[in-house]
């Protein structure tokens, strides 16, 4: 007779492999989380304390431009312009602190609106006058020259620099230009000064 044996099979109670637990300085708690992200934030915050005041705000030295809305509004202005009752027409304008020292002025280029032919531009420096009113304080294209502006910028200095278009005799039909130049002009007290490049001919 076969005699069975009473003591159970050890590897038979043994359960599936299981991978060892993780030692109790290894497992996450929230609490531990919780510690962490507070000890984080401490960090970035101690940080930007440490960081010089003002260290992310662009500071603008010298002439630069500024929004339309901060700089006088020509708007407001009666430009001297002879239009025989035709609207006034801004063709190129930009606003900007001309010093850097809160010099605000908005340089506008303008002429008649006509259907018709090509009316020369005038160009003018508009400031704050008294009480803030905007007022022409430099003319610095008159319309009688008889030329026309193509666009203006602000040179780093201040100067005021413009692309032009004119004739080289009254002969030249007014719809086609045939020089072509670049004035500036630089600013000393309430002057200003132009200068122009050599003219560029086209036939």
């Amino acid at each position: 007779m076969v005699q069975l044996d009473a003591r159970p099979d050890e590897h038979a109670l043994q359960p599936e492999s299981m991978p060892p637990a993780p030692p109790g300085h290894a497992r996450s708690r929230p609490v531990h989380w919780i510690g962490t992200a507070a000890g984080l934030a401490a960090v970035i915050a101690a940080a930007l304390a440490a960081a010089p005041a003002g260290a992310s705000v662009a500071t603008v030295n010298g002439p630069h431009a500024v929004p339309a809305a901060a700089a006088p509004n020509p708007a407001g202005v009666a430009l001297p312009l002879d239009c025989a009752g035709l609207p006034v027409k801004i063709d190129q304008s930009f606003s900007a602190d001309l010093t850097g020292n809160g010099d605000l002025a908005t340089v506008v280029a303008a002429r008649c609106d006509s259907p018709t032919g090509t009316p020369p531009d005038g160009v003018y420096v508009i400031t704050a006058g008294a009480g803030g009113a905007p007022r022409i304080s430099a003319v610095l294209v008159r319309p009688g020259e008889g030329l026309n502006v193509r666009s203006m910028s602000l040179g780093g200095d201040g100067s005021v620099h413009a692309r032009i278009d004119g004739y080289s005799s009254p002969a030249v039909p007014r719809c086609c230009a045939d020089l072509h130049e670049t004035y500036s002009w630089t600013r000393s007290g309430t002057d200003w000064s132009r200068t122009t490049s050599a003219p560029s001919t086209q036939v």
